[in-house]
């Protein structure tokens, strides 16, 4: 599929009873020095998976928590349609969004902590947040590649998919691959019918936008419905000192899954002088993901990522980009001439 405005700016789950288990995370490495030093490194983040599913786990969070609480929290939210990204374990910049828009959207007051009002809302969710997974052979089967960084490697390639099998489940489950690594020790992702945990992440939302809104400022888009209600929120990276976000009035023109980027060297700032025009093979993996969601401004569009962990953390060159999951539900709330607010 070629897309007429996409010349490359931008780049069944059963519940279970747990048993209660705990799995550490690495701890953080010391820095380095000129002599040999004996310092500790940081207590490692424990994650008891029983916990996780328990409503009674309703710990106080605010900013950099870590641990059973905040992966309770960030799957719970999730669960929300208010997405904190790659779901990490943490109580970082993407989940206090994801809070503060979670609040508003319950009538609670305004904040980033996650407190009593906040976990009893959560709560009203009966559902599990942990559910085991029997993997597929389609989780399995591959091919992986390791995709190159350069867009003239890229064009080379006849189908960007996941590097390892780790990256797609981890990507299906929203969850970032090294710490669903730490949920399942014992696990190599390599076989179908092995059995592993992960977070119960909800169906893609079935709802139709009146009105999408991208805030530069929060590095958010909200979804809105015809009473003016945010029924949906997701991290993004918008723009950058060279290519700033087009804040305006603009409307969807178009939804295309799996697209193919038609790379212009001519558009991008940091492109190398020996680049030419390239266009580069669909696949999770793409430049801008698993969908691109054209804009009536020429040349820009809200899409998808290779790499999910950089989503709110980084610049683009003057697109929104969102996590392939989150791009591909959008996509399927918005159609030709939804409204599209790009806002500071």
């Amino acid at each position: 599929m070629r897309i007429r405005a996409l010349p490359g700016r931008c780049l069944l789950l059963l519940p279970i009873v747990l048993s209660a288990f705990s799995v550490s995370a690495s701890g953080v490495p010391r820095k380095a020095s000129r002599k040999p030093t004996h310092a500790k490194s940081a207590p490692a983040v424990k994650y008891d998976l029983a916990a996780v599913n328990n409503p009674a786990t309703t710990d106080p969070l605010e900013e950099k928590a870590a641990g059973t609480a905040a992966l309770r929290a960030e799957i719970l939210l999730d669960r929300s349609h208010f997405s904190v990204g790659e779901i990490d374990g943490r109580i970082g910049t993407n989940a206090l969004h994801a809070i503060a828009g979670f609040r508003a959207a319950h009538g609670l007051p305004p904040g980033t902590s996650v407190d009593a009002d906040v976990w009893k809302a959560l709560n009203a969710d009966p559902m599990p947040a942990v559910v085991e997974y029997t993997l597929t052979e389609d989780d399995v089967k591959g091919p992986f590649v390791k995709v190159p960084a350069s867009m003239m490697l890229k064009a080379k390639l006849k189908y960007l998919g996941y590097s390892s099998a780790l990256e797609g489940i981890a990507e299906k489950f929203h969850i970032n691959p090294a710490l669903l690594q730490r949920l399942n020790p014992r696990s190599k992702f390599t076989a179908a019918g092995e059995r592993i945990y992960v977070p119960n992440v909800p169906a893609e939302l079935s709802a139709k936008a009146a009105k999408v809104v991208v805030s530069k400022s929060d590095s958010t888009v909200k979804v809105l419905n015809d009473m003016g209600q945010v029924i949906a929120q997701y991290p993004c990276t918008s723009g950058s000192e060279h290519d700033p976000l087009p804040i305006g009035e603009w409307t969807v023109t178009g939804v295309f899954k799996n697209p193919k980027f038609n790379y212009n060297p001519d558009l991008f700032w940091d492109a190398k002088a020996s680049d030419s025009k390239a266009t580069i093979a669909p696949g999770p993996n793409n430049p801008v993901g698993r969908v691109w969601i054209d804009l009536s401004k020429e040349h820009y569009g809200i899409h998808g990522t290779p790499s999910p962990a950089l989503i709110g953390h980084t610049e683009s060159h003057g697109c929104i980009r969102l996590t392939n999951w989150s791009a591909m539900e959008l996509a399927g709330m918005v159609e030709k001439g939804t409204p599209v607010s790009l806002t500071e």
